[in-house]
């Protein structure tokens, strides 16, 4: 009988063990989480630049009342952030999964998904309190992120869930582009338009996080970091991590940051331009030839031509005959049309424009 016991236990204790491992090495995967998660804003107060959005959501928080929601604008701005945090404040730790559910453009949101799961959910009553003893709002958040993918039909079909359930749940609908949210849905929520992120705020975010990670960086990578973002502080965060990555126990330079980000240097561009506006065509040929044998993404080039066209010292009308070829240029590339073809198009016009300017 005794060894029968001692069996057993001797049986009983290795779970323990394999879970003691489990929790060590479960310990250890959650250090290695990407930056833009670990320095993601938890409550209001933290979320950068939006002062607007965040003293609606203040009043609403000490209210524990919540319109529904429509953030829109640029990506890397904060607007999952924003709502996540809010939840969050509103809900606690404990109630926060019971309370939210999160959709994204990667899960299905047809309208049959519309017409169930979120259905479903919005239709579920609310009841229990925080366990901290703060008041808890009586209602479910339902958080669309990317709503502007939804099809026409599945948007069309949460008007009349938005309506039915607003004693019991909040909608939180998150786009780049509100244009491609139908009106109805535009009507029943409060709209919040997220800026771009201004340089010094984007500046002040990526010093932080080098402090806290104990980087070694110079004043010109963090703004190249900032020039190469164009106020998507995600972006910045994540190639700040990839630089850190690449340069361990070395100091983050300029070169390695535009490196990483796949920037053309401000040099080939500006060969490239002269060589449109003096140079022959064969070696025109060559260099775009060069330029793109080099890896460098063509909506990269288009882009950072553009701003060099901008500035450039010709007159209006050959900057808008440019501009307009650039146009038929990036949606022959959206459409998957060849890289070099398309630059030497583009170069032969800036060519042609620079002949006529003379």
């Amino acid at each position: 009988m005794h060894a029968f016991l001692k069996g057993a236990s001797v049986q009983s204790t290795k779970p323990q063990k394999d879970k003691a491992a489990a929790g060590t090495s479960g310990e250890k995967k959650q250090k290695a989480v990407p930056w833009v998660e670990k320095y993601r804003p938890k409550c209001v107060d933290e979320v950068a630049f939006q002062e607007e959005v965040v003293a609606v959501l203040k009043k609403s928080l000490e209210g524990a009342d919540l319109p529904n929601l429509l953030f829109y604008g640029p990506p890397g701005t904060g607007k999952t952030s924003t709502i996540l945090a809010a939840a969050r404040e509103l809900f606690g730790p404990e109630l926060y999964r019971q309370r939210v559910l999160e959709l994204n453009a990667s899960d299905e949101r047809g309208i049959q998904v519309v017409r169930e799961k979120v259905k479903n959910f919005a239709q579920l009553t609310v009841a229990g309190s925080r366990t901290d003893g703060k008041p808890c709002p009586p209602f479910k958040i339902i958080i669309l992120d990317e709503a502007d993918s939804m099809t026409t039909p599945a948007q069309a079909a949460l008007r009349r869930t938005m309506e039915k359930e607003s004693r019991t749940t909040r909608f939180c609908l998150i786009c780049n582009y509100i244009s491609r949210i139908i009106e109805p849905l535009t009507s029943r929520c409060s709209k919040f338009r997220f800026k771009p992120l201004d340089n010094r705020i984007q500046r002040q975010r990526l010093l932080d996080i080098c402090e806290k990670e104990s980087l070694k960086y110079t004043n010109e990578s963090i703004e190249a970091l900032v020039r190469v973002s164009e106020g998507d502080l995600r972006k910045a965060i994540t190639f700040l991590q990839s630089a850190a990555r690449l340069n361990t126990d070395k100091e983050i330079t300029e070169k390695a940051v535009v490196e990483i980000a796949g920037v053309v240097p401000s040099k080939t561009i500006d060969n490239l331009l002269d060589l449109c506006f003096k140079g022959t065509f064969e070696k025109l040929e060559v260099a775009v030839k060069n330029i793109v044998d080099e890896g460098y993404a063509a909506t990269q080039i288009l882009g950072q031509l553009h701003e060099a066209i901008i500035e450039r010292d010709i007159g209006d009308k050959q900057k808008s005959a440019i501009a307009e070829k650039m146009a038929v240029v990036d949606k022959c590339l959206a459409d998957g049309a060849d890289e070099y073809l398309q630059m030497l198009s583009l170069c032969s016009v800036m060519m042609q424009q620079a002949a006529g300017n003379n």
